[in-house]
C-alpha cells in the first residue's frame, strides 16, 4: 500500500517538474504561450496579481512570470531581446505599480505572492 502511495507522488513530482521545464523553456523562448500556460498551471498567481493591481497589462504580467521564475535581469533582457537597463526600468516601474517597497527583495516578494 506506501509503495503505491510514493509512486502516485513521484508521478506528481515529474508532471510538476515536467510543467516547470516547459514554462522555463517557454520564457527562454519569449513565447507568446508562456502567459497563457502559467494562467492553467498557477491561476492564484494572476487573483493575487489583480487584486493588488487590476490594471496590469499582458506584457506587464509576462514580465511579473520572469521575476516569478527568479530569472536575473542579465537573463530576462537575453530572452526578450532588450538590455540589463531596460528591464532595471521594468522592475523600478513594477515597484510603483504594485507598491513594492524599495528595501524589498523583488524576487522575495513575488515567491511569497
Amino acid at each position: 500500500m506506501r509503495n503505491e502511495k510514493t509512486e502516485f507522488n513521484l508521478e506528481d513530482l515529474n508532471q510538476k517538474i515536467f510543467v516547470q521545464d516547459e514554462i522555463l523553456t517557454l520564457a527562454k523562448e519569449n513565447s507568446p504561450r508562456l502567459l497563457n500556460k502559467f494562467r492553467l498551471v498557477d491561476p492564484d498567481f494572476f487573483s493575487k496579481l489583480s487584486a493588488i493591481q487590476p490594471n496590469l497589462k499582458n506584457s506587464e504580467l509576462i514580465f511579473c512570470i520572469y521575476l516569478k521564475l527568479n530569472l536575473t535581469t542579465k537573463e530576462i533582457a537575453t530572452y526578450t531581446f532588450v538590455t540589463p537597463k531596460a528591464i532595471q526600468n521594468r522592475k523600478n516601474r513594477l515597484r510603483k505599480k504594485l507598491n513594492i517597497a524599495s528595501d524589498v527583495d523583488i524576487y522575495k516578494w513575488f515567491n511569497d505572492i
